[in-house]
Formats: C-alpha cells, structure tokens, sequence
C-alpha cells in the first residue's frame, strides 16, 4: 500500500504528524508513504523508516513571484513529480484551503481529510473525497494520529504515539554526548521570548554544574542574541551555523534542553530528551510538546519575565539530577 501526506508546515506541525505513520506502519505491514512537505523542512520526513520518498514543495517562497519564469518551471517539476505515481490513498493533514487547492487537488488517488467541521479552514473540505470527523479537543498529535486511522481503516491505538525517529541519530552521537545542555533562546514571538538577563542569569546558575551549554542559531538576529548570552562565559559554546540535521543531533546529544515555544523544542521531543519548555502566552495543552521526557513550565500571568531563572535552575537539577 502506499500513500501520500501532504503536511507542508510549520515544524512542530510536520514533527506531529510522524507517530501517525507509526501507527500505520505497525497496523498495515509493508505500508510506505511519500510525503509533501515545505522545502525548509524536507530532512524531516526522511528520518522515518516508512518514508520513501519526500517531494519538497515551496509554497511560501514561490507565492512572491507565482507568474515569474523560475517559479513556474519549479512549479511544473513539482506537478510531475506529485504525479507521477497513483496513490492508494492521499492524506491531506494540512487542512488549509491553500494546500488542498495548490496540492491535494492534483494528487492521483483517493483524496481524505478532515471534515468541514474539523478541519482548521472548513472550505479545504471541498477537495476531499473521503472526508473524516476528527475532534478538536485533543492534542495535535492525536488529532492527525485519528485521521491516519480513519482514513486508512484501522484502530487507532491506545497506546502514545511514537515518533520513531530517535533511533536515526542514536547511532551516531557527538563525541561529548550527556556532558552538555541546550538551550533553545530564540523563537518567533516576542512575547515567547525569555529575557535575556534571565537566560545570562540562568546560564551563570549552571557555572558550577560541570555541564557545558551549546547554543544553537538559524538567523543572524539570533546568532547575534546566542553571542550576547555567551560573553564571559567559557563553558558557553555559540555553535555554528546547523542544517536541520545537525540541530537534531545536537538535541539528541544533550544531557536536557531548555527551550521557549519554538519547533525545535517540537523536535526535542520527537527525540525524547528530557525538554524543560517555558510557556507564557501560549497553552501547551493542544499544541505543546508531546512525548516522553517533556516538562512544561507555565507563566501563571502569561508573561515569560516573571519565569525566574532560579525556578529554571530548579527544574534543571530536578531533571539531570
């Protein structure tokens, strides 16, 4: 059997929907997925065992210049290569109106999804032909690991979901592996920021532990906030700039990470290293991390400042122990 996923985006998104894959690879033997992904984050699906095949697709990018002459040439390799192969199912666990128009439509096969009152934009219904009653009020996770089972016609399992990618990057860990945290400083919000005289605070907290502290960087902002909470600090390491990969064998390497709501921390736990994730607008409850080893610490007024870093430090040594 094989089957299409179109799961563009974000990262904690497309991280969410692999234990949904577990489960059908552990419920229909041989099963094997392609998978339509934001070319930002192609190295994602591949980790899967039951990943085949991954067609990168550049939606964010491609609709600043739709009628340029490079994207549309990109755009027709795409269409072939989307294609090129019947599927005997495709899944559409997106739900928006852009990707079901854009993609699912022009996928070969049965198209399922989620029904109009599910689905995060009702009107992407219309270009489902098998459309499934998910609930909303359970965790992302959950939500596509139902689909999958509905669409594919097994039960869903009791059991939590698996992610099933760990074992990808145990096999070859860094040489200093368990002697170092992470902290994960940037993300997208900046009310999801933590202070960075709290995370200096914190990092001096940690002097004294023998433990070294990595901090990765995507953009030159964040390299430069990572060069600032370092300063004075030499057991601090500003790591290079990281592919996707890279980032994940790092997390996979560390003793604990300490994170803010950013998908890497959506990563750390596909992982299952210990995540200390600080919260402060956001509710993790339905789109927090998910998985063995993840421990939220929640903001009682929403604002990531009154998160000290002592109560960090705390959690800290309560996790490393």
């Amino acid at each position: 059997m094989r089957v299409l996923i179109i799961k563009t985006s974000s990262m904690g998104d497309v991280l969410h929907a692999l234990p949904a894959l577990t489960d059908a690879m552990q419920a229909i033997p041989g099963i094997r997925f392609d998978w339509v992904v934001e070319e930002g984050f192609a190295q994602i699906p591949s980790w899967h065992p039951a990943v085949d095949r991954v067609l990168p697709v550049a939606i964010r990018r491609w609709r600043k210049h739709w009628f340029g002459s490079q994207v549309r040439e990109e755009r027709v390799v795409f269409k072939r290569a989307l294609q090129s192969r019947e599927y005997d199912a495709v899944i559409d666990a997106q739900g928006l109106m852009k990707s079901a128009a854009l993609v699912t439509r022009l996928a070969k096969g049965v198209k399922h999804g989620q029904d109009s009152r599910s689905a995060r934009e009702p009107f992407a219904s219309w270009w489902f032909d098998k459309r499934h009653e998910i609930s909303k009020q359970q965790h992302a996770v959950q939500r596509t690991r139902e689909l999958f089972a509905k669409s594919l016609g097994y039960e869903l399992p009791a059991t939590p979901g698996d992610y099933a990618i760990a074992q990808h990057f145990t096999r070859d860990l860094p040489a200093d592996a368990g002697q170092y945290l992470v902290f994960l400083h940037a993300t997208t919000r900046d009310n999801k920021h933590w202070p960075e005289n709290h995370w200096r605070e914190l990092i001096g907290l940690m002097q004294s532990s023998g433990l070294k502290i990595k901090l990765p960087w995507g953009a030159e902002h964040e390299h430069q906030r990572a060069l600032r909470l370092a300063e004075g600090f030499d057991f601090v390491e500003v790591l290079p700039k990281l592919t996707l990969e890279q980032v994940a064998r790092t997390l996979a390497g560390g003793r604990a990470v300490v994170s803010v709501d950013t998908g890497l921390s959506h990563l750390t736990a596909a992982l299952d290293r210990p995540n200390i994730t600080l919260y402060g607008p956001t509710d993790p409850g339905l789109i927090g991390g998910y998985g063995k080893n993840q421990y939220p610490v929640l903001s009682t007024d929403k604002n990531m400042a009154s998160l000290s870093a002592d109560l960090i430090w705390r959690k800290i040594m309560q996790v490393t122990g």
